[in-house]
Order: structure tokens, then C-alpha cells, then sequence
């Protein structure tokens, strides 16, 4: 049986989606005004994994994974460039999808648009103000009323006084009734984007835009809402009160929280200049390194960026390749009944234990170097089960002995041609022009790998400080 964490009961539960055999889940994407960070990364790469998963054991999977293009910053950066947002945020999904496919990010099933919704948005806002849930103020904005839901914040479990402190301050706030309601809808500020409404013209408040969104994909009850952790209050809170105020339906089953980033135990910021996009540390390191990097840690865990664990990372990819490297895997079949793929499975189902999944597969790697001298065939069935299995992880898709040559300008065709000339010289037994061209391949931190006959070449990374 699945078992999977419930942030909202803070316990593990069995996975009993609410029709058999489907799963409808609901994922908060991102805000689009700039660059994929490598926290938004590890939110991608968490959720690709579950959904990847659920496939994988016969689950038909409706994934939703919205995309925020209008909100305060998207117009306020719109603004300081001089451009309409439409034009900022479609070159930003435009990265971001970019972004996405380099770390092998399957695409979500439905990926809805706050902007594609605001009809839904004004239905949902104008039921809430009609039951009461909600009230327009006289300055054209409309808020939901918390002290009229009753268990607010049941998710982030957070005391009444803490909600006060953190209470968000507007600019006006004699227009709310207690400082704890948060907006439904704000009205445009000259000059501001907008859409008519029936309290005028203006724009959807963050957190009506998901319910919106996912209610009309997915029903008034779904199985799984996920995110960051940091969206847990007071985003999720409040989608869980404007939900369940407008529908009188229960709103989600399960509730997933990936955990945050830290950069050299620090938390990533801006201001503490420790902030990284995606598309800078790709320019370091391979996409299947980052891959590795966010799926090594359990999904509810903190994971720490640094240039050390970074390496550890390619480290762990490469004694995998090269577990991989020379097999003939032609025509071959996963070997069956060998106890990883259990095991692997066992962990897996136990909230996505993907660090213990992950040391499955490298016993299943030292396995394969045991036996790829005394039984190739067995070793060749085991690396198509490793394949297999790390493929779930969305892991091991490449070439092995082109990723192994990774991480370096050299040419590929330059290294092939010293190659040849080296096995020329080898086969006129000028020992001294072989072991020159050995030494000259050496130097461009190309290792030479003399098997069977054959000379196959790797790129062995220097130590980076």
C-alpha cells in the first residue's frame, strides 16, 4: 500500500485516491516574471518524481500545474522594462519550459493560466460575497472575511496571535473588516492591467487565482494539492477557506510540501547574494547532475546548494555510468526476482524514500562491476534493470560513455583522431609515439581505457576549489 505524508494531519496515510485507479493532482507552479531559481527547480523535479511514480504502478494521472501571469511583481517588473506583462511572461514560460526540459521535467497534463481563468475567478468571488464568505470594500477591492470560516489556518496550524503578527498590511486598510482577511480581488491603479468586473475594473488576488484554476480542472475535491512549503501559509490557507467557503465541498484529500533550498546553510536570497537560476549553475554542471542533486534528499527535507554537494552529486552520476559503460544491453531483458526491484519499490511507496531508492540502485551498480567480467549476460540484464528503475527517477537516460565525457572543451573528433594515431602507433609497436599521445591525451584530462582491444576514452574532472 502507497503510503504518503499528509502535511495537514502531519502523518503518513494510505493512499486511497477518491475514484480507483485515478489520481487528480494539483501542483502550484510559478509566478513568471523571471528565471527558473534551482528552489523553483526543486519543486519541479519533486512533483515529476511522484507523478512519475504513480505512472509507473498503474495510476492514470491528471497532473495540473498552474502558471501565475498577473500579479503585483509580473506588473511591477512589466513596468521598471518598459513592456505590456503579457510580453514578460510569455518569454518567461518560455524559460521556464526551456529550463524544464533540460532537467528532464515531464510537462504537466493541464498547465492553466491565471489570465485564462478570470471568469471562473469573478463566478467564484462573486458566490463567496453572496453567502457571506466575502465583501467588496468601497475602493473596488473585495476580501474574503476569516473571522466567518471557521478553523482557519488548519493546514499551517498557526495561532490566532501569529496570524495577527503576520497578518499582510495593505495600504488602505480601513477598508477591512479585520486585519487578517486577505483580497479576493484589487482594483487597478492607473495605468495597471485589468478586467471588468462587478465591482470594477481590476485584477484577481493571488490566491483566488488556484482555487479558481483547480477547481475548475479538477473538481471541488481532488485527490493531492502540492508546493513548497513556503506556500503553506498563507497561500494554501487561504485557497483551503475560499474553497470550501464558495463549494461547501471538502477541498483536497492530501496536501504535499517539498522542502526548501539552502545555499551553504543559508536560506536562498536575494539579498544575502546567494541566489542561483537554473540556467547559471547549468553553465557548471550537467542537467542530470542538478537532477541527481534534488532527488538524492527526501522531498520534505531541506537540501543544501554548494559547490561541494554539487560534486558529490556528479560523483554519484558518474559511478553510475560507468557501472553502465561497455554492457551490450542490445535485445537484453531487466534480470527478474534479483530483491532491488522490491526494495527499490518498498521505498519508494514509503512517501517517495527516494535516498533509499537511490541506495538500491547503487548496490545494484556494485552488482553489475562484480559480475561484468565473469558474467557479462547477467551483468547486461542488471543495467537494464538499473536503467529501468532509475528511469522512475527521471535519472541514467544518457549515452554512458558520452555523459562520462562531460564536464570539458575538449573535442570530441580531436580526441578520436589522437586516438587512431595512437593505435596506429600500437600496432606498429612504436611503444614511445603511443605512450606520448597517452601522455598528450592526459594533459586534456582525457583518460585512455585499453578493453579487449578496443580504446575507449573518459573526462576525468579536476578538483574544482
Amino acid at each position: 500500500m502507497m503510503k504518503i505524508y499528509n502535511t495537514l494531519t502531519h502523518q503518513k496515510e494510505d493512499f486511497k485516491p477518491i475514484e480507483p485507479g485515478k489520481v487528480r493532482m494539483y501542483v502550484c507552479g510559478l509566478t513568471t516574471y523571471d528565471y527558473c531559481h534551482i528552489g523553483h527547480a526543486r519543486m519541479l523535479v519533486a512533483f515529476d518524481v511522484v507523478v512519475r511514480y504513480l505512472r509507473a504502478i498503474g495510476y492514470q494521472v491528471t497532473y495540473v500545474r498552474n502558471i501565475t501571469d498577473i500579479d503585483d511583481k509580473i506588473i511591477r517588473r512589466a513596468s521598471e522594462n518598459g513592456e505590456g506583462f503579457g510580453q514578460l511572461t510569455e518569454r518567461f514560460i518560455r524559460y521556464m519550459h526551456e529550463d524544464e526540459a533540460m532537467l528532464h521535467v515531464l510537462p504537466p497534463d493541464i498547465e492553466p493560466r491565471a489570465t485564462g481563468h478570470i471568469a471562473g475567478i469573478i463566478t467564484m468571488v462573486k458566490t463567496l460575497i453572496a453567502n457571506g464568505s466575502a465583501y467588496a470594500a468601497d475602493n473596488g477591492d473585495v476580501y474574503f472575511s476569516v473571522p466567518g470560516f471557521a478553523n482557519y489556518a488548519r493546514l499551517s496550524r498557526k495561532h490566532p496571535d501569529e496570524l495577527l503578527a503576520g497578518a499582510r498590511i495593505e495600504i488602505d486598510e480601513t477598508n477591512k473588516h479585520d486585519p487578517r482577511d486577505f483580497a479576493l480581488w484589487k482594483s487597478a491603479k492607473a495605468g495597471e492591467p485589468g478586467w471588468e468586473s462587478p465591482w470594477g475594473f481590476g485584477r484577481p488576488g493571488w490566491h483566488i487565482e488556484c482555487s479558481a484554476m483547480s477547481t475548475t480542472c479538477l473538481g471541488h475535491t481532488f485527490d493531492i494539492h502540492g508546493g513548497g512549503s513556503d506556500l503553506m501559509f498563507p497561500h494554501h490557507d487561504n485557497e483551503i477557506a475560499q474553497s470550501e467557503a464558495a463549494t461547501g465541498k471538502h477541498f483536497v484529500n492530501l496536501w504535499m510540501h517539498n522542502g526548501p533550498v539552502r545555499v551553504n546553510d543559508e536560506k536562498m536570497s536575494k539579498s544575502l547574494n546567494n541566489f542561483f537560476t537554473v540556467r547559471e549553475v547549468l553553465k557548471k554542471y550537467p542537467a542530470e547532475v542538478i537532477r541527481y542533486f534534488l532527488v538524492a534528499s527526501h522531498y520534505r527535507s531541506f537540501i543544501n546548494y554548494s559547490e561541494e554537494t554539487l560534486q558529490i552529486s556528479w560523483d554519484a552520476v558518474e559511478r553510475f555510468y560507468h557501472a553502465l559503460k561497455g554492457l551490450d544491453t542490445t535485445g537484453v531483458i531487466a534480470a527478474l526476482d534479483t530483491g532491488y526491484e522490491a526494495r527499490f519499490h518498498a521505498a519508494m511507496q514509503d512517501d517517495f524514500n527516494t535516498p533509499e531508492a537511490i541506495g538500491v540502485l547503487f548496490e545494484l551498480a556494485r552488482e553489475i562491476n562484480r559480475l561484468r567480467n565473469e558474467d557479462a549476460g547477467k551483468a547486461a540484464s542488471l543495467a537494464v534493470l538499473l536503467r529501468q528503475l532509475a528511469g522512475l527517477l527521471g535519472l541514467l537516460e544518457s549515452d554512458p560513455a558520452e555523459f562520462l565525457r562531460t564536464g570539458s572543451a575538449v573535442d570530441p573528433a580531436a580526441v578520436e583522431s589522437l586516438l587512431a594515431q595512437r593505435l596506429a602507433a600500437r600496432t606498429a609497436k612504436n611503444w614511445a609515439e603511443a605512450d606520448r599521445i597517452r601522455d598528450q591525451l592526459k594533459a586534456l584530462n582525457v583518460v585512455v581505457e585499453d578493453r579487449n582491444g578496443v580504446s575507449g576514452w573518459r573526462i576525468e574532472r579536476p578538483v574544482q576549489d
